[in-house]
């Protein structure tokens, strides 16, 4: 551990979760966003579902540790949804087990700290022509469609609504991207930075909005070590000065 401690932030997940600092991954420009402000960590494993992540939450999120996060977004649901193999093995979970799954890591992470807020993250689509494209001989068994995503997504976000946690609907905020399908994945599931940026999008506008005490939106955290510098360029009106590792006007612009 190194100070000065900072929120946490856990991205907690499968491969979209795993990835997120690849091809302009959605973690990598959040820990851009919060740079001085917050720490991102990244728990992701590829091919998982929520049935492997309820296994493993007491090791992830020790319910004793010293420090608990301030915020964990967690995502399960692209492998849960695919269709069961042939064979008994691969990553789908039934929708019914996948909901209680999900409600077990809500309920785990709830218990961690009174100041621990959760953002759940829905099902994306996929393009499913381009998924059989790439699938292999064995995968090609697997089922993957626009159609389970939807059952799962909206399984995750009527859950949400029922426990009031935050939860981002990916399968609709995609799908309102013109030529999302082409533009969002590096293979038709995986994201690309089209993709990410939607995923950051979406995420902030919920730290933006939520009645969260303190509020968790990268403007309203303190910027570490920000104080004044006889180092710093001094503004043009001789009012203040500019620390060039505060420039933020790209973020202004692009992240509300």
């Amino acid at each position: 551990m190194v100070g000065p401690p900072r929120p946490q932030f856990v991205l907690f997940g499968s491969s979209i979760v795993q990835l997120s600092f690849s091809n302009g991954g959605w973690g990598a420009t959040l820990a851009d966003i919060y740079a001085r402000k917050a720490d991102i960590l990244v728990r992701g494993y590829y091919g998982w579902n929520s049935r492997r992540a309820v296994q493993v939450l007491d090791q992830v999120f020790p319910k004793d540790a010293a420090v608990q996060p301030s915020l964990v977004i967690a995502y399960f649901g692209g492998n849960d949804s695919m269709g069961p193999h042939s064979s008994g093995l691969g990553p789908h979970v039934p929708l019914p087990e996948y909901i209680e799954n999900m409600r077990v890591i809500a309920r785990h992470l709830q218990s961690l700290s009174d100041s621990t807020r959760i953002i759940f993250l829905s099902c994306p689509p996929v393009n499913e022509e381009k998924v059989r494209e790439i699938t292999s001989e064995y995968l090609s068994k697997l089922v993957r469609t626009n159609e389970l995503c939807r059952q799962y997504s909206d399984a995750c976000v009527e859950l949400c609504q029922e426990m009031g946690l935050k939860v981002v609907d990916l399968f609709t905020a995609f799908q309102k991207r013109d030529n999302w399908m082409n533009t969002c994945f590096t293979d038709g599931v995986h994201l690309s930075a089209e993709g990410s940026n939607i995923v950051v999008e979406e995420i902030l506008k919920v730290l933006k909005n939520a009645e969260w005490k303190p509020c968790l939106h990268w403007k309203s955290i303190p910027t570490e070590f920000s104080e004044d510098s006889p180092y710093d360029l001094v503004t043009a009106d001789g009012k203040g000065t500019l620390n060039p590792s505060e420039w933020t006007f790209h973020r202004e612009i692009q992240w509300k």
